[in-house]
């Protein structure tokens, strides 16, 4: 028997108050970027402990004119994850740089700070730090590394909003941070994104970018591009943001009872909040020991109508569009086993307790049933 969806593994979070502030920018007429995005930048810039917050239309965008800010072209590396969506490196590739993939820390997934030192070269030009799954990654240790070269860090905040690196919230800890504001992120706009930044002149070149490069109404200082957001996404965002922690502390109570109950579990293992972070659990990614057992688990739970996804099947270097602009050094073994066993949970604000205890009542079953 094949059960229809009923719990999927991420969805948006939206109630009345979305959609009443909506609404309301939709019969005031004022759709383009206005007064909403003012005050969502305002808001979002004082949450975040920055002077600058700038939307622009997605995750990507925001990164990619992160690297054109700091210069980044021909001839200059740049580092990442090799554990990531692809969009961390893409946006280097469009950027003109080349892309150094750096091996990763099986506790968290993010971003190993001895596998960075022997990927540096005198042509490294920025690092892009990634939070992975809400997990802020190990600044310190990665800022250790770099010491007094001129390397920039960038953070990837796309699954971060919210998160803590030792009581500092990740987006403000690198010279810029590029947000993404999808339709599952822990803040959602639907699509969107911005820039945060303490630094003007990161900051005056994405306003200038992001409006065809005007100075005033009609007078372009530069060529630029039409990368803004609506009225209509701002109101959402603006909604989203008030309630942002909110919604970041069901996913962590989420996130406890899966750890408490799935702890026995031996085949798994569970994931783990490091003591200078707060994990916001964009997901509740587990890792599944045994060759071709996490495919199983995850086509038991779907046929029992809980959905799961791999977060992520293919590491960077292995991706075929980056295949001409990569620069390895040595083999990454860390991101392919974790591409191999990685499964993420259902997880977001809507789950209810029931749903959570019904997974975890589906995954004890499928275990029981292995050993037998």
């Amino acid at each position: 028997m094949v059960y229809s969806v009923v719990v999927k593994v991420n969805a948006p979070y939206i109630t009345d108050e979305e959609v009443q502030e909506v609404v309301k920018v939709l019969r005031s007429g004022n759709l383009a970027a206005g007064e909403y995005v003012r005050l969502f930048e305002d808001s979002f810039a004082k949450y975040l402990g920055v002077k600058h917050a700038l939307t622009v239309s997605n995750g990507t965008v925001a990164l990619y004119l992160v690297l054109k800010a700091i210069g980044v072209g021909p001839g200059d590396e740049v580092a990442v994850p090799d554990f990531t969506f692809a969009a961390t490196a893409t946006s280097i590739v469009l950027a003109g740089g080349k892309v150094v993939p750096v091996d990763i820390d099986l506790e968290t997934y993010n971003m190993d700070p001895n596998d960075l030192k022997e990927r540096l070269t005198e042509r490294t030009k920025a690092i892009v730090l990634v939070h992975l799954y809400g997990q802020p990654a190990d600044v310190d240790s990665v800022k250790e590394v770099l010491g007094n070269k001129n390397i920039f860090l960038i953070e990837d905040c796309a699954q971060s909003h919210g998160a803590e690196y030792k009581g500092v919230k990740t987006g403000s800890l690198g010279v810029a941070s590029a947000f993404s504001f999808y339709a599952t992120k822990n803040l959602t706009m639907g699509e969107g994104g911005a820039v945060a930044t303490n630094e003007e002149y990161v900051a005056e070149y994405i306003e200038l970018q992001r409006n065809h490069g005007q100075v005033e109404k009609y007078l372009h200082s530069v060529i630029g591009w039409n990368f803004r957001i609506t009225e209509l996404q701002a109101a959402l965002g603006y909604v989203q943001l008030a309630k942002l922690d909110k919604m970041n502390e069901r996913r962590r109570a989420i996130a406890k009872i899966y750890s408490e109950e799935l702890s026995s579990i031996k085949l798994l293992r569970l994931p783990t909040e490091k003591p200078y972070a707060k994990h916001v659990y964009h997901q509740y990614t587990v890792w599944v020991h045994g060759d071709g057992v996490r495919d199983k688990l995850s086509e038991f739970l779907r046929v029992r109508g809980v959905q799961t996804a791999i977060h992520y099947p293919n590491p960077i270097h292995k991706q075929p569009a980056l295949k001409d602009h990569l620069v390895l050094s040595k083999k990454l073994h860390n991101s392919v086993e974790a591409s191999r066993h990685v499964l993420s949970l259902p997880m977001h604000p809507g789950l209810s307790d029931d749903d959570v205890l019904m997974i975890i009542d589906y995954i004890k079953d499928f275990f029981r049933d292995l050993k037998t």
